[in-house]
């Protein structure tokens, strides 16, 4: 039966490292999205075309496992913040848990959760994959992966959504005891215009390291050497790049890729396998949709960028995890960096097996000092979500006024979420009140898997649906709940 959609704000595609462009070989990064009126929020990975053959998350979480002596990231609890999961064969119901949908898709029921771009399954697949009937998985195949949900089809996503879900992490990294999370995988990034010092999102994502979570941070795929995104750029997270690997899992023959963001004041950390990763495919996903060349059979999908790279730090970094649970953020870091293996630029690559066996580093780089109460409408730098051709700016969130001091404040204080409320906002989809989400099963929300081709996926219009009651009003939005707008006009069918 054919699928409908109602689309949500757009004109922004997903910052998410823009996909690298499809063709026979991966080249400098161009922009991936047919509708795209603005710069891109997610960075704008890859999407490889028929050329090439690549690895595997498999054949790379062979490696890996070799190298600490075995593992497979059991324990170790991993929080993926980006355009959620679908339920594909090859993602066990059993290592994913749904936190909070922040997303602009959160007000349907058929949509929650649920991935309609194709990115987040991708990364997922690298890192958590386990498929038994084909003998795929991913790096670290028995972590906990927890599927914070901020980006939509088309990449809608202000950056307060992300904020939101990182200090969501923050406060229920502990809810599953046997499996905190430690790890967030983050593949988003903006032009920030002001300094890491006073940039709300740096602040969120220091406020995550100093509470014992690694912060991986895909840095960009502009292919210039200016400045990595932000939150790549904050010296308290794990900026990672991607390495080519040219068909082998050897480290020896691989080269920084060419769409690699680099900073002259702060460079990438760490650089890992990233181009023409093979991992699971979202079914009638956009990217599915638009890179049909990037399928690798029925099950599969080809990718490129620093997103991929940073999926495969994440996994690796479980694997390290599991064998040396203590180390705390900074020494994780400080481990990577100086075992890694260098490559020509000054970057090394992951090198697991020196990880493994180094000493714990004494001395491992501070925490940053990010106050965490500039502006919110510098840290969107060019980026915004439009809507009826007029943008979100100012220091407002998608619900009304945002405050940094104050939001500062809460998340240093570890009470910006109170149950399914962040800053009064009620953000949770489903409405949910409760206090912990460690009982959010991902088995809850299913697709048929359905297929979304006869429908485009244009992001430049809402096609005259308004939310319920909520329009945009002095550029923000005029302060209504989530929970009062609902999708009743248009439904999935």
């Amino acid at each position: 039966m054919a699928a409908h959609r109602t689309v949500v704000a757009g004109a922004v595609a997903l910052g998410l490292i823009a996909p690298v462009v499809a063709g026979s070989a991966v080249s400098a990064p161009t922009v991936a999205y047919a509708h795209d009126q603005g710069s891109r929020l997610w960075h704008a990975d890859a999407w490889a075309g028929a050329g090439g053959s690549g690895l595997t998350a498999t054949d790379l979480g062979n490696a890996y496992a070799s190298q600490v002596g075995g593992g497979d990231g059991t324990g170790v609890g991993i929080a993926l913040i980006d355009t959620g999961v679908v339920n594909v064969a090859g993602l066990p119901a059993a290592q994913i848990v749904n936190g909070p949908d922040l997303s602009f898709e959160s007000q349907s029921a058929n949509l929650r959760y649920l991935d309609t771009f194709g990115h987040g399954t991708h990364l997922a697949g690298i890192i958590v994959g386990n498929d038994t009937a084909t003998g795929f998985h991913g790096i670290a195949p028995k972590a906990k992966l927890t599927s914070i949900k901020v980006g939509a089809s088309g990449g809608a996503v202000d950056v307060s959504q992300v904020i939101a879900g990182i200090d969501w992490v923050v406060q229920h990294r502990n809810d599953d005891k046997a499996s905190p999370i430690r790890i967030i995988t983050l593949a988003y990034g903006t032009d920030s215009t002001q300094s890491t010092f006073y940039d709300p999102l740096n602040y969120a994502v220091e406020n995550a390291w100093r509470n014992g979570v690694v912060v991986v941070a895909a840095g960009g795929n502009t292919g210039t050497v200016a400045t990595l995104t932000n939150p790549a750029n904050d010296p308290s997270v794990l900026s990672v790049g991607s390495a080519a690997v040219n068909n082998t899992v050897a480290n020896a023959d691989d080269t920084a890729s060419t769409f690699n963001s680099r900073g002259t004041t702060r460079n990438l950390d760490l650089l890992a396998p990233g181009e023409q990763i093979v991992s699971l495919r979202d079914p009638g996903s956009y990217l599915d949709q638009t890179y049909p060349g990037a399928r690798v059979g029925d099950r599969f999908f080809r990718g490129s960028g620093s997103s991929q790279a940073a999926a495969v730090a994440a996994g690796g970094i479980a694997l390290l995890l599991q064998k040396r649970p203590t180390l705390t953020p900074g020494q994780v870091k400080a481990l990577l960096k100086g075992t890694a293996t260098p490559l020509a630029g000054g970057v090394g690559e992951l090198n697991l097996a020196a990880a493994v066996k180094a000493a714990t580093p004494t001395t491992v780089q501070a925490a940053g000092t990010s106050a965490g109460v500039g502006s919110l409408e510098s840290a969107r730098g060019s980026n915004h979500v439009v809507h009826d051709n007029q943008q979100l700016v100012g220091e407002f969130d998608i619900f009304g006024g945002f405050n940094p001091a104050v939001w500062a404040q809460e998340t240093r204080n570890g009470t910006a979420w109170n149950g399914g409320v962040w800053m009064g906002r009620r953000m949770a989809g489903d409405g949910w009140t409760g206090t912990s989400w460690a009982s959010k099963t991902w088995a809850s929300a299913t697709w048929s898997g359905e297929s979304w081709a006869d429908e485009a996926w244009y992001d430049d219009t809402w096609s005259g649906h308004y939310w319920s009651g909520g329009t945009w009003s002095g550029h923000y939005w005029s302060g209504h709940y989530w929970s009062s707008s609902t999708w009743s006009a248009k439904k999935w069918k």
